[in-house]
């Protein structure tokens, strides 16, 4: 089903002249509202008046998450706080959230924009939604629940946490779709089994999936665990949250919703435009939101943008599922790593669990990276033969993808930590 077929099919140059008169309302908005904004383009001599064409538009300076730091908490709002009706944030690594705000209109287009991705994704009104996000300041629970709502979908806020009851309710409730982290997602997996809980038990046929990137490869053993079709969707609080973009069920990219923001892939160095196709880090300026607009946002997120029709028929810009985040990628002896990459590595490896962690360490002015795996079955911490097996066809394996060698260390079963949100897949010890 396409919720807004008028948008969802709308051809491109339609598409670019709505961007266009939606991003000169919206810079004239922001430099008439946001004294930050205002000092930053006139001290490069940019105005509303003199933003003529899109070349012009690439002279506006990056919006930065330092620069949401610098203006806490609402110097970065254009509207008064009396016209806000809901606050979010992002977690912060200064110990202070970096704070969001809607109004009433942010709230409904921000409806609007997770309505037509959980459809595209093949959610419906008979749905039965259990949302596993943790509710609160983080976006993504009640940004799909007022999507799923809107389309008509019964939504169980059940949050995250306390997973046998996530499942009593999943089962007893019968659940259809369920929203959360992929890592939570393939936990819940494993207390299931352990319940004696089978998938001809549950409900389930859909999976929306967010709030951390995930591998095709992930997306096929959540698929293979819980018999579902596992969709990846994706936003971050500072922009709207979920609603950025999302797979349809074709899965050949994650469709934006390009009437609400506007997408440039640049190189993360020099912060150079890149043409299309090629890969880079994702900027988003946002071209239809009133309390909490941003210019040319760096997500630092690595991205591709997809411009060909999908096959679903809708005819929006796609990107291809984020490959890593330009500040996570790990340099290790001069080889570029992204957990992605040992994701994709490890799963569907015999013996091997989906479960991972990086240590990386320093000695003198090397960098090392030590790859944590789990074994699926205890039977074989018994054998040294088999043991030494298993490891070495990891650490090849490894060695094939990243072109590095890199240590190899096999847990027993359980023993990497399991999460109800983000899982954490590096340690930085150096």
């Amino acid at each position: 089903m396409i919720w807004n077929k008028a948008i969802e099919t709308a051809t491109r140059s339609e598409i670019k002249q709505l961007q266009w008169e939606r991003l000169l309302k919206t810079v004239k908005h922001i430099y008439d509202n946001v004294p930050f904004y205002r000092s930053r383009l006139d001290e490069n001599d940019i105005s509303p008046d003199n933003i003529r064409a899109w070349e012009d538009f690439k002279r506006v300076p990056f919006t930065t998450k330092e620069d949401l730091r610098q203006n806490y908490p609402y110097n970065l709002f254009a509207v008064p706080l009396k016209k806000i009706v809901r606050l979010h944030a992002s977690s912060g690594t200064t110990g202070k959230p970096t704070p969001v705000g809607y109004t009433r209109a942010d709230l409904e287009m921000w409806s609007e924009c997770v309505a037509r991705l959980i459809c595209a994704a093949g959610a419906t009104e008979d749905d039965v939604a259990q949302i596993s996000f943790g509710y609160g300041l983080f976006t993504g629970a009640l940004g799909l629940h007022q999507g799923l709502e809107k389309i008509g979908a019964a939504v169980i806020p059940i949050s995250s946490g306390n997973t046998e009851k996530q499942l009593m309710i999943m089962r007893d409730f019968g659940a259809t779709v369920l929203i959360s982290t992929p890592s939570y997602a393939l936990y819940m997996s494993d207390v299931a089994r352990e319940m004696g809980i089978k998938r001809e038990d549950i409900k389930l046929r859909l999976g929306l999936f967010g709030a951390e990137g995930h591998t095709d490869e992930m997306n096929a053993e959540l698929e293979n665990r819980w018999g579902i079709l596992a969709t990846e969707n994706y936003g971050l609080s500072e922009v709207v949250g979920p609603g950025v973009s999302g797979e349809c069920f074709m899965r050949t990219g994650l469709h934006i919703n390009e009437d609400c923001f506007f997408c440039e892939i640049i190189d993360p160095v020099s912060g150079e435009v890149l043409p299309r196709g090629a890969e880079g880090e994702m900027v988003i300026t946002t071209i239809n939101k009133e309390g909490f607009p941003l210019l040319r946002y760096r997500t630092k997120d690595i991205t591709s943008l997809i411009d060909e029709p999908c096959p679903c028929g809708r005819t929006s810009m796609r990107m291809t599922k984020i490959k890593g985040r330009s500040d996570d990628m790990l340099i290790i002896k001069g080889v570029n790593v992204y957990p992605s990459q040992i994701e994709s590595v490890i799963l569907g490896m015999e013996h091997i669990s989906p479960y991972y962690q990086l240590i990386i360490t320093r000695k003198g002015y090397v960098d090392n990276m030590e790859v944590q795996v789990e074994m699926i079955d205890d039977a074989l911490l018994e054998s040294y033969t088999d043991l030494e097996r298993v490891e070495n066809a990891v650490r090849a394996k490894l060695h094939t993808v990243l072109g590095l060698e890199c240590k190899v260390r096999l847990r027993e079963p359980g023993a990497i930590e399991r999460t109800t949100g983000k899982a954490k897949r590096v340690i930085d010890n150096r």
